[in-house]
């Protein structure tokens, strides 16, 4: 099995292949590392990292696959996971809504309403 996989490759696959071939990728690891401590060439101690490199592709894809299906499970939902929320600042996060931030008490909409501003006195014609 060739050491280095390739990211747009390992996104057609399935949940099933990615997690026999990280298997095989760790299994491919074992074995170098006993190489390694046997003394074996210095052809397979470089393959090493290209192994590891090839592992976290493996896991970045699968991570990213899993966030995906959650986006999609928490699409129409009236809350979304945590993590899924944007992170900003926690003074943003806590700040009032645009929404809630227009809104105008009963006692302020009746002001509005009965002592509207006149713009006449302030710009006569």
């Amino acid at each position: 099995m060739p050491g280095k996989v390739k990211a747009y490759e390992l996104q057609s696959k399935s949940k099933n292949d990615l997690t026999k071939q990280l298997n095989e990728l760790k299994s491919e690891l074992l074995s170098l590392r006993v190489q390694k401590i046997a003394g074996g060439a210095a052809s397979k101690l470089t393959k090493i990292s290209v192994v590891r490199k090839s592992i976290a592709r493996v896991l970045t894809v699968m991570n990213q696959k899993a966030r995906q299906n959650l986006r999609e499970y928490y699409k129409n939902k009236k809350y979304l996971p945590l993590d899924s929320r944007p992170k900003k600042t926690r003074a943003i996060r806590r700040r009032l809504t645009k929404h809630e931030a227009s809104l105008k008490t009963v006692k302020q909409r009746k002001k509005d309403i009965h002592f509207p501003i006149r713009n006449d006195l302030l710009f006569p014609h």
